[in-house]
């Protein structure tokens, strides 16, 4: 397509990523048309290719039409996804239809993972060790402290040796609920890969904290979703690890965007503390609610 025929409707703001959205249409159809600043396009197209690899096997996301280099960085097109942020309008499904719809989202993000990392990048342990002791640094050079601190630096010190022989796929980056869609025919579509890397698949939870904060059945589905219903024991402690270790560098991340955010941070810290009781249960409490009301809406819907 030539990307000077398109025409721009507006300016899209939302998100926390430093690219330029916009929705655009060329008459016929809309778009979403996304310009990357000051990137490497070489690193960037083979990005955009392995996101067409994923659209091609059916992964209910955006579709990634083209991408070509623009100034000192890269422009892509975009299928656009008429409907809604799933944040916005969870509250207006059942508790039993949000947690079809976390079953849903599980299930696209064991669909990304079958993507395998390459073979010639480091081993998992390495990279996390680093990683984590990046986060633990930035906190502790940070002015500003969570009230209860030593629970999460004690709990990621006794934890991260887990993370030995670790497998590594493809990563969104940055799955949640704020980055899924109701399409209009009620349909889960993924969007906003711009955080894309590689890793343990299991790291990618680490943003179900957000998920579970706006619907608790909906991030127990997920859970679900992506395990069969058969979650596996290890990962639960290493859900807890990455929460933690996400937790710790999100304060100092924090304080640039202001004291709203700041406080978003301290809210979250303070909701994880309350659903892992302080770091003594390995199983988040809305786990372990969601289950118990499955049991008895099952035991409800056999005896009507």
């Amino acid at each position: 397509m030539d990307l000077s025929k398109v025409k721009i409707l507006y300016e899209i703001k939302e998100g926390w990523s430093h690219d330029s959205k916009f929705c655009v249409t060329d008459d016929e159809r809309k778009y979403l048309l996304r310009i990357y600043h000051h990137c490497d396009f070489a690193i960037k197209k083979k990005e955009f290719e392995l996101l067409q690899q994923l659209y091609s096997q059916g992964i209910s996301m955006s579709e990634p039409i083209e991408i070509s280099e623009y100034e000192n960085g890269a422009i892509s097109l975009w299928g656009w996804i008429e409907g809604d942020s799933l944040e916005r309008v969870i509250n207006d499904f059942s508790v039993v239809e949000q947690y079809q719809y976390g079953i849903e989202a599980g299930k696209i993000l064991n669909g990304i993972h079958q993507i395998k990392a390459p073979s010639d990048i480091l081993d998992w342990e390495t990279r996390y060790q680093k990683k984590i002791q990046s986060k633990i640094d930035s906190y502790k050079a940070c002015h500003l402290k969570y009230e209860d601190d030593s629970v999460f630096l004690r709990y990621v010190e006794e934890n991260r040796n887990l993370i030995q022989n670790q497998p590594q796929v493809f990563h969104h980056g940055d799955y949640h609920i704020n980055n899924l869609m109701i399409d209009e025919n009620k349909q889960l579509v993924v969007i906003d890969f711009n955080r894309n890397d590689f890793g343990d698949p299991w790291e990618e939870f680490n943003r179900i904290v957000w998920s579970a904060q706006a619907s608790e059945a909906f991030a127990s589905g997920m859970i679900d979703g992506y395990f069969h219903h058969h979650v596996p024991e290890k990962f639960w402690k290493l859900l807890c690890l990455y929460i933690s270790g996400n937790i710790l560098s999100s304060l100092p991340w924090a304080i640039p965007y202001g004291e709203d955010e700041i406080q978003t941070m301290r809210n979250l810290a303070n909701d994880v503390l309350s659903w892992y009781d302080h770091m003594n249960q390995d199983i988040p409490q809305w786990y372990l609610d969601y289950q118990s009301f499955l049991i008895e809406y099952q035991n409800l819907t056999k005896q009507n």
